[in-house]
């Protein structure tokens, strides 16, 4: 596990409600179960503050680290689709990109891993197809300087032309089986997190069941219910996810409260 994509999780799943705000000392304190050493944590708060996803400020506990209103809305965004608190529904129009891709492989790898988090897929290099709009598309595409054209599609065959576009733009077979691995890991990790566990321990199995099931914000569009094959494994996963996150929340909120409560009980400590 990565310290930047870590602290994503760790503000998006936890900070976000409690005013999206932290100490350095707790971010440290709450990286360390899993195994994330406190240099890392810096470099990667150093990293995050330069690409605009944290402001550095004071806090009464020292200097600590706020989410931006970019990361606001990020984190808002991964969370609605984590949690998949939205019902996802279709009206047969696909929103449809065509690129002027940037030269640089790297600024097109770039380019496709943001185009897939938000949920589109790739017909080819240049065209790119989503089945609903995504509401900072057009921002985030001028922000990286792409130049881009941008239409509205429905397929003249109706649901079974519109079935062999989604077919064209994601491996949908792949990312079923991808569920179900997720699910065949995670099950005898979270079995051995019991009532005697202690809430450091679920907050750590939490934390890397929420990490593992992110990973599908980059493989999986969340298509609409007409478009996925019957019996998709999604569905399945997100149920064993669903219910073992809520199983954890309790214990690893507690965790999460102690390390924040501890920080702020040192520095009032140094401070008299």
């Amino acid at each position: 596990m990565q310290a930047r994509s870590a602290l994503f999780d760790l503000y998006g799943d936890h900070l976000r409600a409690r005013g999206g705000r932290a100490p350095v000392a707790a971010l440290v304190k709450l990286l360390a179960p899993l195994g994330i050493a406190p240099p890392a944590v810096r470099t990667a708060v150093s990293r995050m503050v330069r690409q605009g996803w944290l402001d550095p400020l004071r806090l009464p506990s020292g200097p600590g680290y706020s989410i931006t209103a970019k990361a606001a809305r990020r984190l808002d965004e991964a969370a609605a689709r984590v949690y998949r608190t939205g019902r996802i529904s279709w009206d047969g129009r696909f929103d449809l990109l065509v690129l002027e891709a940037p030269t640089p492989r790297r600024d097109r790898q770039r380019l496709a891993a943001m185009l897939s988090f938000l949920g589109y897929g790739a017909l080819d290099e240049q065209t790119w197809v989503g089945t609903r709009p995504a509401e900072d598309i057009d921002v985030l595409l001028e922000e990286a300087g792409v130049r881009y054209e941008r239409f509205t599609a429905a397929h003249a065959a109706g649901t079974p032309g519109a079935m062999g576009v989604v077919r064209r733009a994601w491996d949908l077979a792949q990312i079923g089986h991808a569920y179900e691995r997720f699910v065949d890991e995670q099950r005898p990790l979270l079995a051995g997190v019991t009532a005697r566990s202690s809430d450091e321990e679920a907050y750590a199995a939490r934390f890397r069941l929420v990490h593992a099931w992110r990973t599908f914000l980059f493989r999986d569009p969340q298509l609409p219910p007409a478009l996925l094959p019957d019996r998709w494994p999604g569905t399945a996963a997100a149920s064993f996810f669903d219910r073992h996150a809520a199983r954890l929340r309790p214990a690893a909120d507690r965790y999460v409260e102690r390390c924040l409560d501890a920080t702020n009980r040192i520095a009032r400590q140094k401070g008299r």
